[in-house]
């Protein structure tokens, strides 16, 4: 599965800047390099891990393209475990693009989605855990959502599951030579010993999986929705959580036709929010589309913000809205607090949303935005969004593994207790094994491979 081509990329953001890097990688990225370098020194003959200085230059029209540095890192000694050449140009768009065609025209090839980094786990020098973890690094939206990634990158999921796979070929080993040599004196597992294992076994994947749902929240964020009907602070609420004007501000109902969406950080969590379109009878044909697509949101959001009128209470179009977003988790607003709130309006909601997390805030004086934030932290979090060392799980791809696992492993224990024979239950240990292999990257099919990798930005 070794690539035997060499493959050039823009690897920084495309853009203007003071500095724009084009990597080579295979076995012929330092001689490609040599052809458009001009400089004092010999590049085929430079050492590793040293910078040259020269000229970028077009061999076939006789002339210097830009002032650059060449980086030589010769594998196994690099990212992708190749022979490693990057181009430090200028930032320039113009220059970039001339220097990458020349790049190409001299012998290597446009690198393809994610390439780098499937080079460097086909070549050994990443197990495909630790790959994924490369893009969450360059995707993470928090400082915790990074150090989840790093953790990641520096393989502290990938040697839980190697543990994992050894005891579990370990007990295989076991099993199958009771199997295959009945009547030799060998050491023998009894019935219980086997449960035993296989149950401790058990026991370590449901802990690492009872982590994902913090982990997934760290690395994806929390979509939050703002709703309610027509004029009651919705995106008075977005531009106080954001600290900025980004959504339109009027007494006008219906000003919101569409949904703006936004990230903010909540202590390292991600949060997606969207503003959506009060929700009401309309026949602008416009609005009626944000109108649908704000319900749209509520069905598929893990938290709903709904929105209340602290002058006018509860009305019927809101006990109406209520009705759809039942089941999921809500938190209820009423704004405007600084206008003063009725009594029998606080008596109406005590009524209605019995037991329901209700907050009095006014987002015009952005006040009561601190209560709204423990609200979702102990929510989601139970009190607390401290991260321990334990491994959290993030990956969708992993979680499925590790809960395909856990249903081959009791399988196994449902057949013991059944007192089925070893011969068909020591296959669903080999699954388990299996399983597992293919969040590190030793089992996985190589389309699965394509499909992950055809994710990572160019350049990676």
């Amino acid at each position: 599965m070794l690539q035997q081509d060499t493959i050039a990329a823009l690897v920084t953001a495309v853009g203007e800047s003071s500095v724009g890097i084009i990597r080579l990688s295979g076995p012929e990225a330092v001689a490609v390099a040599a052809k458009i370098y001009k400089g004092k020194a010999d590049l085929q003959q430079a050492d590793s891990h040293t910078i040259q200085y020269g000229y970028v230059y077009d061999w076939k029209q006789n002339k210097k393209i830009d002032e650059a540095l060449f980086l030589l890192m010769r594998g196994p000694r690099s990212f992708t475990g190749e022979d490693v050449v990057e181009v430090q140009c200028h930032g320039g768009m113009v220059v970039l693009k001339q220097v990458l065609q020349l790049i190409l025209r001299s012998g290597a090839r446009l690198a393809e989605q994610g390439e780098y980094s499937k080079r460097a786990f086909l070549n050994g020098r990443l197990d495909l855990a630790q790959a994924e973890s490369v893009m969450d690094i360059v995707q993470a939206k928090t400082e915790r959502g990074v150090d989840l990634a790093l953790s990641q990158l520096q393989g502290n999921l990938s040697g839980m599951v190697k543990q994992l796979r050894a005891d579990l070929l370990e007990l295989i080993a076991f099993i199958q030579a009771d199997i295959d040599y009945p009547d030799d004196d060998i050491e023998r597992l009894t019935a219980q010993e086997q449960q035993q294992r296989v149950t401790a076994l058990r026991q370590q994947i449901e802990t690492v999986l009872s982590s994902a749902q913090k982990g997934k929240m760290i690395r994806d964020g929390l979509r939050v929705v703002i709703a309610g009907k027509p004029n009651v602070g919705k995106s008075s609420l977005l531009n106080a959580l954001l600290g900025q004007e980004r959504a339109i501000v009027t007494d006008i109902p219906g000003t919101t036709r569409d949904v703006i969406e936004e990230y903010i950080n909540l202590n390292g969590i991600p949060l997606k929010i969207v503003d959506t379109a009060g929700i009401r009878e309309t026949d602008n044909l416009v609005e009626q589309i944000g109108v649908d697509k704000a319900q749209q949101f509520m069905k598929n959001a893990d938290l709903v913000l709904y929105v209340i009128d602290a002058v006018q209470g509860i009305t019927e179009q809101d006990t109406e809205m209520l009705s759809q977003i039942q089941g999921r988790p809500v938190i209820y607003l009423i704004n405007k607090s600084d206008m003063g709130i009725d009594d029998s309006i606080r008596q109406q909601l005590a009524s209605m949303l019995d037991q329901k997390t209700v907050l009095e805030i006014s987002a015009q004086q952005k006040t009561g935005l601190e209560a709204l934030e423990k609200s979702i932290t102990d929510l989601f979090f139970a009190g607390t969004l401290e991260v321990s060392n334990d491994i959290l799980v993030t990956n969708v791809r992993h979680i499925q593994v590790l809960e395909e696992c856990c249903a081959h492993l009791d399988g196994f224990l449902q057949g013991l207790l059944m007192g089925l024979s070893v011969d068909f239950l020591v296959i669903d240990l080999q699954n388990a094994w299996e399983k597992l292999g293919k969040i590190t990257g030793e089992t996985v099919e190589e389309d699965l491979l394509d499909q992950i990798f055809s994710k990572f930005c160019l350049g990676k």
